[in-house]
């Protein structure tokens, strides 16, 4: 198993997926985005797979404080501009890698998807 996990390190989500991972010892590479960023043909390739409504994190304080102008008229391109310069609009964790020789890419951290994706 090849994993990525994607977020932020004290991001509750974050922190259950974490303790998901290390409980059932899957090993894992942590990107943080504030340290690393995030290139656009990542967010590009995660938008095509999963949706930008799946992938926008439109519930938490960095939306909240966008002014008007920078919410309206949500375009994918304006979505994806938006998510780059402020990485906390990315919904977390996003787990990306290969397992059982197929790819993935989780988004949100649902511990009976988890478990049936990644132990069974």
């Amino acid at each position: 198993m090849a994993l990525t996990l994607y977020g932020i390190p004290n991001c509750d989500t974050m922190k259950k997926a974490r303790a998901f991972l290390e409980q059932h010892n899957i090993p894992y590479a942590f990107h943080d985005y504030k340290k690393a960023s995030i290139d656009t043909a990542t967010l590009e390739r995660w938008s095509k797979t999963t949706g930008m409504q799946t992938l926008l994190n439109m519930r938490g304080t960095t939306w909240r404080k966008l002014d008007d102008a920078e919410r309206a008229n949500l375009t994918d391109a304006k979505a994806l501009r938006l998510m780059q310069a402020q990485p906390s609009l990315i919904k977390r964790p996003v787990l990306e890698g290969e397992v059982k020789n197929q790819k993935l890419l989780l988004v949100g951290f649902d511990a009976p998807q988890w478990e049936s994706l990644l132990l069974h």
